[in-house]
């Protein structure tokens, strides 16, 4: 757990720091003459401010709830996520998420990054959101790969020098007999290794969630539009609820201490709220404006990095999951209902588009 905790927080500090970076880094001269829009900017800034705020709250209730209900259900079967209903609800969610990454946020990234302000810079002269979208979809790859691979490494060896067979000789009483003990034992290390595995599964997973929790919370937070922070409201709510309910089942299955249950179900629950907080900070930090170089750079390069980790998230994390699932592909008319929860969700959040 602690090898885990330090590795988290360090992922963390790499993916909060490259934001702020753009922050710091960028330039401050503004690109318009703000006296004929400050009136405004000013309304359209305390309207998203509410917004944000009422995200934390709904965020954190939904990070919490989501990941509550497997622990409880372990007791109730009704709100056990192995039921058929599930899987239409999580492909609902995921239609939304890949959605809320294509149609919402990509090309909001785009507009910022294709700002008049910016046609002297780097910037405007190279399609970054594009850039930035693939680089965060990468980067989120690598955090759960190798964690999981480094997690595998570790655990593979602290058990190299455990025996499969046990050889125990009596010499007092049966000199020169050998008694070799190999179903208990086998079985005995079978369980082990296998709640081990539980174990390192639910603490890499964590990891994953945490990061681009606080990323994409970092996002929202940073935007002052409402129009990005409407459907990125959408979109994290359902993620925080279903990644709950992920890590919620990979808990329970851990048998965790009731202690580390709570820390690691409390830790989860506020990486997306905490993400907004410092997103928030960024935004009413000293020098930053909206209409800015240096506010057109951070908002459009963290909305191309939270559309990255969507797109990623959506399909490797919901729809290749459950969509390869051999109880999904052995029943045709679930497979059906899964297949027509991710088009009604994709199309919900494409009409949203057109008034948000």
């Amino acid at each position: 757990m602690s090898e885990c905790g330090c590795f988290s927080v360090n992922m963390l500090r790499i993916y909060i720091m490259f934001i702020i970076c753009l922050h710091m880094c960028c330039a401050s001269s503004d690109c318009t003459n703000h006296d004929d829009h400050d009136a405004v900017s000013q309304n359209e800034a305390e309207k998203a401010m509410k917004l944000k705020l009422g995200s934390i709250a709904l965020l954190l209730m939904a990070g919490g709830v989501g990941v509550s209900l497997p622990l409880i259900g372990k007791k109730i079967p009704a709100l056990q996520p192995e039921n058929d209903i599930f899987f239409m609800i999580k492909a609902f969610a995921a239609g939304v998420i890949l959605c809320t990454g294509f149609v919402h946020i990509l090309p909001d990234a785009f507009e910022k990054l294709s700002s008049p302000c910016l046609e002297n810079t780097t910037a405007g002269k190279f399609p970054f959101a594009g850039f930035v979208a693939m680089l965060s979809a990468m980067g989120t790859l690598m955090v759960d790969t190798f964690a999981t691979g480094y997690y595998k490494r570790q655990h593979f060896s602290n058990n190299n020098g455990i025996k499969q067979v046990n050889v125990v000789v009596d010499e007092e009483e049966h000199a020169g007999h050998v008694h070799v003990h190999t179903h208990a034992s086998h079985g005995h290390t079978h369980g082990s290794t296998e709640l081990i595995r539980r174990r390192i599964a639910s603490q890499v997973l964590e990891i994953g969630i945490v990061v681009h929790s606080v990323v994409i919370g970092i996002s929202l937070g940073a935007s002052q539009s409402r129009d990005t922070i409407k459907p990125l409201m959408a979109a994290l709510s359902f993620h925080q609820f279903f990644e709950g309910l992920g890590l919620g089942g990979c808990i329970s299955l851990a048998e965790l201490k009731s202690k580390s249950t709570v820390i690691m179900a409390a830790f989860f629950s506020v990486t997306a709220p905490v993400g907004i907080g410092i997103g928030m900070g960024m935004s009413s930090g000293l020098g930053y404006r909206k209409e800015s170089k240096e506010a057109i750079m951070v908002e459009g390069m963290s909305n191309a990095a939270s559309a990255g980790i969507l797109i990623y998230m959506s399909l490797v994390d919901f729809l290749a999951a459950d969509f390869m699932n051999p109880r999904l592909q052995s029943n045709l008319w679930l497979h059906l209902a899964a297949f027509l929860s991710l088009l009604l969700g994709s199309a919900s959040m494409s009409l949203l588009a057109i008034w948000a």
